[in-house]
């Protein structure tokens, strides 16, 4: 229902809703009326947008500081501000996912009877998602003048770093769900950028939680990046955590049975 549709429904009591018309998706879902294509491009857009970002802003913070840790807090900040007006801004086309655990956990909860993405529509979106990383981390490195598509040396293989993936993906997917069963996905731009930002630092990984910025990722050798041999290990640690947060949500947010 969206916030019109919400407020006629308060002043008359009845649906907004024409007879024969399917019901709008819950908020953050795919919207039906934006054709798939508009949907991808968006997907593409949007990663790429963030990846350029989380890159860019990380050679940035390398070339002002030699201190790591202002390095983190430059990157960081800057990942949160540019998550949180991507999401606001694309989320209304195509649901703002920029990333495959999200997209693949929402087609499996729609295959189970819940509101998302069919699997024609995961289709397009991951390898949208893919490409765009891909792009923007060439992109963030073509303005800072560095070579285009360099693979990165930056080792994330060791097991406590891999832990740190599970449990920021799982917060991750738990957030987004939850926020959905509760109907508070309004609050997705600040709430999500706001738990990436956090998880940056507390989090041994610093916190991908995505598959396709990983990937992207891994084409620039800067501080963002992830050496091409750490992929399949993140990449699945990722997935562990997306059904670990699956799990949660459906625990945490049971829905109850009406009583007979």
């Amino acid at each position: 229902m969206t916030a019109t549709e919400a407020a006629e429904h308060d002043r008359t009591g009845e649906s907004a809703t024409a007879p024969g018309v399917e019901p709008q998706p819950a908020p953050g879902a795919t919207p039906p009326r934006n054709p798939l294509v508009a949907r991808a491009i968006a997907e593409l857009i949007g990663t790429a947008l963030l990846v350029a970002v989380v890159v860019g802003s990380g050679i940035q913070a390398t070339e002002l500081t030699k201190d790591v840790g202002l390095q983190l807090l430059a990157n960081s900040t800057a990942t949160v501000f540019g998550l949180g007006i991507l999401i606001l801004l694309l989320g209304p086309v195509s649901g703002a996912h920029f990333n495959p655990v999200v997209t693949l956990a929402e087609c499996w909860t729609a295959r189970r009877g819940g509101t998302g993405v069919t699997l024609r529509e995961a289709a397009a979106y991951v390898p949208a998602q893919i490409v765009g990383a891909i792009a923007g981390a060439i992109l963030a490195d073509a303005m800072f003048g560095k070579p285009l598509v360099e693979w990165s040396t930056h080792d994330r293989s060791t097991g406590h770093v891999l832990l740190g993936e599970v449990v920021a993906t799982a917060g991750l997917i738990l957030l987004i769900f939850g926020l959905a069963r509760t109907d508070q996905l309004r609050y997705a731009p600040v709430a999500v950028a706001s738990y990436i930002g956090a998880a940056y630092w507390f989090t041994s990984s610093t916190s991908f939680a995505n598959p396709a910025v990983t990937i992207g990722r891994a084409f620039t050798d800067t501080f963002a990046g992830i050496a091409p041999g750490s992929l399949l290990g993140f990449i699945g640690m990722q997935f562990v955590g997306g059904a670990v947060g699956l799990a949660l949500v459906a625990v945490i947010f049971m829905r109850g049975r009406s009583a007979e």
